[in-house]
This record gives C-alpha cells, sequence and structure tokens, in this order.
C-alpha cells in the first residue's frame, strides 16, 4: 500500500473511505473482497488535492478494475465552495462530460477512472491535440449550466485580494503591491467588460495536467472544474495561453518560461479551430476541426466549411481580447499564489509563483491596453524572459 504524504493512507484505508469503496465494489459485483489486494498508485501533478489511482482485482484473475480516489488539499476553502464544485461535477457527469462521481466520504471523493492520458507540457504545442482541445473548449463553453450567466472573474478576485491582504506581512504587502490590486482590478473591469463579449461556462485552469486525450478516439476531457464558473470566453482562453509556460512536472515546477508563450500564428490557429466549431457539434465537428488542422497546418491553405466559416475580422477581435484578459489570468493566479503559500503543504514554491505572474501584469500592463511602444530587449512577444 502506497503510503500518502500527509498521513491519511498509512497502509490502509480509512473508515469512511472503505465503506465507500466497498459500496462501489458492491455495484460492480465481480471484484475481489479483500482490500488488502487493492494497489493504490499516486498520479503526480496535482497542485490543489492528492490523486490515486485504485487499481481492483476482480474474480476473473487477470482483470482489474480501477477507480480515482481524490483527497482535497488543505485550504481549499479559500478558492471556491466544495458543494458548488460537486453540483458542477455532477452537472458535467449529465452532460456526459469528465468522469462520473461514484462516492464522497469527509476529506475527498471517488471518481470514475478514465481510461485516457493527462496531457504534458509539449502536448499542449502539438498542431493535432491544440485543434482537439480548441474544439473541446467551445463545446465547454457552450453547456447549458444552472445558474445566472453572470462573470464571476472579478468579484473573486476582489475575494481573493481581501484574503492575501489578512494574510500576508506588511512586507509582503509592499513586495505585492496588494493595497493597489482593488484599483487594478477595478480597472480592468471596466476596460475588458464589454457587451459583445461572449459569456460562457469557463473551465478557467486550463493546464495541461486538467486535459485527457484517449489516444485511440482521439478524443478530449477536460477534468477538475474547481474554478469553473461563466466568464468571457476570452479569458479562458487567454488563461490557456498562459498556461502554455508552465512545467510542473520538471525540476522546478514553479517556473514559468515566457518565451514559450505562444506566438501569434499559434494563437491565432487556437482561435480559429475554437471558432470554427461554434455552430458545428459530434461527428460535423469533430470533422471539420480534423479537416481544418490537416489543411491549415500541412497544406498551409484556406478551408471552406459547410457550417459557419469564421471570418478573419471575427478572429482578430477574438485575438485582441484573449491578450488583454491575459492580464487578468496574471491577477487572478498571482492572488492564487499568495493566498496558497499560506494554506498548501504541498511542495511548491507558491510565493515564486505568484512573483512571476504579478511582473507579468506589470510589464505587459501598458503594452496590452495603450502603449504601442517597442518592447524592452528582454521581451518575447511581449513577455518579459528572466534568466534563471
Amino acid at each position: 500500500m502506497v503510503m500518502k504524504t500527509n498521513g491519511f493512507i498509512e497502509g490502509g484505508f480509512p473508515d469512511e473511505l472503505r465503506r465507500v469503496l466497498r459500496s462501489v465494489g458492491s455495484e460492480w459485483g465481480d471484484v475481489v473482497d479483500d482490500m488488502e489486494a487493492l494497489q493504490v498508485v499516486p498520479l503526480k501533478g496535482a497542485m490543489t488535492n492528492e490523486v490515486f489511482r485504485i487499481i481492483w482485482p476482480t474474480k476473473c484473475g487477470n482483470l482489474n478494475r480501477n477507480v480515482l480516489v481524490r483527497i482535497y488539499g488543505e485550504g481549499v476553502e479559500a478558492f471556491f465552495n466544495r458543494d458548488n464544485e460537486i453540483r458542477t461535477f455532477e452537472c458535467m457527469s449529465k452532460h456526459g462530460q469528465g468522469p462520473r462521481l461514484l462516492g464522497r466520504f469527509a476529506d475527498g471523493r471517488v471518481e470514475e477512472f478514465i481510461h485516457a492520458r493527462t496531457l504534458s507540457a509539449a502536448d499542449l504545442r502539438d498542431h493535432e491535440i491544440s485543434a482537439l482541445v480548441a474544439a473541446k473548449m467551445r463545446e465547454f463553453h457552450d453547456l447549458e449550466m444552472p445558474g445566472p450567466r453572470n462573470v464571476l472573474l472579478w468579484n473573486r478576485m476582489r475575494d481573493w485580494l481581501v484574503q492575501a491582504k489578512s494574510m500576508c506581512s506588511a512586507k509582503d504587502v509592499k513586495e505585492f503591491c496588494l493595497d493597489s490590486l482593488e484599483n487594478e482590478i477595478n480597472m480592468l473591469e471596466k476596460e475588458l467588460s464589454h457587451e459583445y463579449l461572449d459569456i460562457g461556462f469557463c473551465h478557467n485552469d486550463l493546464q495541461y495536467g486538467n486535459i485527457m486525450l484517449d489516444e485511440e478516439t482521439r478524443s478530449i476531457t477536460l477534468i477538475d472544474y474547481e474554478y469553473a464558473s461563466f466568464n468571457p470566453v476570452a479569458y479562458d482562453i487567454a488563461n490557456h495561453f498562459c498556461e502554455m509556460v508552465a512545467n510542473y512536472h520538471s525540476e522546478r515546477p514553479h517556473i514559468l518560461d515566457y518565451s514559450k508563450y505562444p506566438e501569434l500564428e499559434e494563437r491565432h490557429n487556437f482561435v480559429l479551430a475554437y471558432l470554427c466549431s461554434a455552430g458545428e457539434r459530434k461527428t460535423l465537428l469533430s470533422a471539420c476541426c480534423k479537416l481544418y488542422e490537416y489543411l491549415i497546418f500541412v497544406w498551409q491553405i484556406p478551408v471552406i466549411h459547410t457550417g459557419k466559416q469564421p471570418s478573419e475580422d471575427e478572429a482578430e477581435l477574438l485575438l485582441q481580447e484573449v491578450e488583454k484578459y491575459t492580464l487578468a489570468s496574471h491577477l487572478f493566479w498571482g492572488l492564487w499564489g499568495i493566498i496558497s503559500g499560506y494554506v498548501n503543504k504541498i511542495e511548491f514554491d507558491y510565493m515564486e509563483y505568484a512573483r512571476q505572474r504579478f511582473q507579468q501584469y506589470w510589464m505587459r500592463k501598458q503594452k496590452l491596453l495603450a502603449s504601442s511602444e517597442k518592447a524592452p530587449d528582454n521581451h518575447v512577444d511581449g513577455y518579459v524572459v528572466y534568466d534563471r
């Protein structure tokens, strides 16, 4: 039995989790009764929760069942309401999105194990995979979810700012300019809120570890909906682009390499793949996006679809909004990093992560919102690149 680092699993299962697993096993009816026969495999890369694959032998001998056990991270109540997140999870399951919820216990839950691989940092730069992610993102944004379609981004950041200031020392408040961030949030909300913006149900944390690919069907599954809410879709795309600079499985997972921020052509191709799927679903959507990816990236020629064909003006407008919303992404995850540094015990330098996000915000703000001046030499596509 694999030991869990914070002592939750130490040579055996807690009684409450054991009861949930037995309930799941009884529904299957073909797994062995001996709980000691279960193999526990920790899954790496999670930054809030701890996640384990449970391999459960069946009575058939060489066949196994699998479930995923998610142990909630410490201090997550600072970021989101767990009951709301569970409701989102269940609603997603009804829409055929993501894994099914199999059971709950006080410190976590048991989920269906998806037989697909989690993407790597390099996968996000693969042309075919990127087009598939873009199409899946659009499908996600178009889901009919309960509740008013109100943008949550700005008020969530204001709430996090209050929490961050209450936790930080005076030194940290000054270093991170926390006393000025309320004005920055208000300014961004005013500058970036437009009636023409598309509001959808956004994932809000679309880093590579939250995207799974079935190698056989080439289907994409988005997982982990803790931060999901209604927001401008431009913000969700912007956040995804920002995540392309991260590699959370490197020796220094908190270091962000902004030389890897996607260049204009890559961003343009992603946005076109996203827009091309707007009016097409299921078989048509899949065929459209695969054809689009093949012709654009292999033959480099325009594509004519039987469905809605996005105009260049439409793509350019969305691209401009996406770039501006990277500023909101930097503030959002900068605040998250500060709070996490105080409440989360996972081995990750949250404060340094926050420092990098805020640095990028201040360096990019003028360029994106007002100035057309030439960027300094240490910029790559507008991003500051540090030697580390």
